[in-house]
């Protein structure tokens, strides 16, 4: 029975520059099917400020934060969470009665997924990438006790900076490097993007690696991921990081945490556009 919003409702939004329907499906799905008195709605906004003025003056429970906001929210919010403090940059707004605090689930989310059977700290990895989301995977590889690391990236100013930061090397280009983990955080395999059909890393490098990581989430089987696959490597894919991040918002919200055949049908039920 259709659950109709009522005085009591208690409604989580997102923010984004371009607003998309995950989110919004998986989050609604699972508040249907547990019976929670919970809205989810998108929004982008051109005035931030006012935007999180607005989560703390109307009681808005929950704030899903994307780019180009990420960062810019930080001086807004009233407290950071370790998971945010860590990489200076936040994905989630939890309000308590008017009091907003910040998280970071996508660094969380990886965290997890870095402690999968046959993932050992000790392999040498190469994360390809430097902007918002290669700061959360650097990080949580870091914190995670990954020492042997290489970050790839053309930016000669944000490539080195992460780097540094992580304690890691940089280079321009992956080169004749062939580590055991390949980690991709930038557009290559994006669907509906220029490089949609382009390999994250060329095919030597994959067939020399032990683990590939691809963070694109759609498609959900990137080019590189495929030929991951093809090759019996095995691999961790960008629909992984989106769904373990989206869940923890969503346990951060209720206090609820969903069974995971539950959550494996409101992923499917998101992906269903």
């Amino acid at each position: 029975m259709l659950k109709v919003p009522d005085k009591d409702t208690q409604l989580c939004i997102s923010l984004a520059g371009r607003p998309g329907n995950f989110g919004t499906r998986f989050h609604n799905f699972l508040y249907g099917r547990l019976n929670l008195n919970y809205l989810y709605k998108a929004f982008t906004t051109h005035d931030l400020p006012a935007a999180i003025c607005g989560i703390r003056a109307l009681g808005i429970r929950g704030c899903a934060v994307s780019m180009p906001f990420k960062e810019a929210s930080i001086a807004l919010v009233d407290e950071l969470d370790p998971s945010a403090a860590a990489i200076a940059s936040i994905n989630t707004i939890v309000n308590d009665g008017g009091y907003l605090r910040a998280y970071n689930t996508d660094y969380l989310a990886i965290r997890q997924l870095l402690q999968r059977p046959g993932l050992d700290p000790a392999m040498p990895f190469a994360l390809q990438g430097s902007g918002g989301m290669a700061k959360a995977v650097a990080c949580a590889l870091r914190d995670a006790a990954f020492r042997r690391g290489t970050l790839v990236a053309r930016n000669g100013q944000a490539g080195p900076a992460l780097a540094q930061r992580c304690g890691y090397h940089w280079q321009p280009t992956l080169g004749a490097l062939r580590p055991a983990l390949l980690v991709n955080v930038t557009p290559l395999g994006m669907a509906g993007g220029p490089d949609a059909d382009a390999l994250a890393f060329e095919a030597a490098a994959v067939e020399a690696a032990d683990w590939v990581f691809d963070v694109v989430a759609l498609p959900a089987r990137t080019p590189v991921v495929q030929l991951a696959e093809r090759l019996g490597k095995p691999a961790i894919t960008g629909l992984d990081v989106a769904t373990l991040q989206a869940l923890e918002q969503f346990v951060l919200y209720t206090g609820v945490r969903p069974a995971q055949a539950l959550v494996e049908e409101a992923v499917a039920f998101a992906r269903a556009v």
